[in-house]
């Protein structure tokens, strides 16, 4: 990789700040700015939509029915046999795991 100054400089004189004291630098002539050709004038403008092209909606809806009454004691009664069930079938399954850990314990000690 070759790192040069642009202007040639091989030391640090072309980053370090101007001298104050010294005069400003002469600036480049203006120069005359070309023709800027043809100007762009847009998008051309769209034709408003047509009042009817939206479909007819329903201005409102039924109001929402009423749920049926919810029987707590029966509910309670519900969960609650599940709750056994689910505890039934985690001791089962738990006392197989215990099982199976046992006997495969047993194997590698004899």
């Amino acid at each position: 990789m070759n790192v040069t100054t642009p202007t040639g400089v091989p030391d640090d004189a072309y980053w370090q700040r101007p001298d104050p004291d010294s005069a400003q630098p002469a600036r480049e002539p203006e120069r005359p700015t070309p023709d800027p050709g043809p100007v762009y004038p847009g998008p051309p403008r769209t034709p408003p939509p047509s009042p009817h092209w939206r479909p007819p909606t329903i201005a409102s809806s039924p109001p929402p029915r009423d749920m049926p009454a919810q029987d707590m004691d029966a509910l309670d009664d519900s969960e609650g046999s599940a709750r056994t069930v689910t505890y039934g079938v985690g001791l089962v399954a738990g006392a197989i795991a215990l099982i199976l850990l046992c006997l495969l314990c047993a194997r590698f000690l004899f």
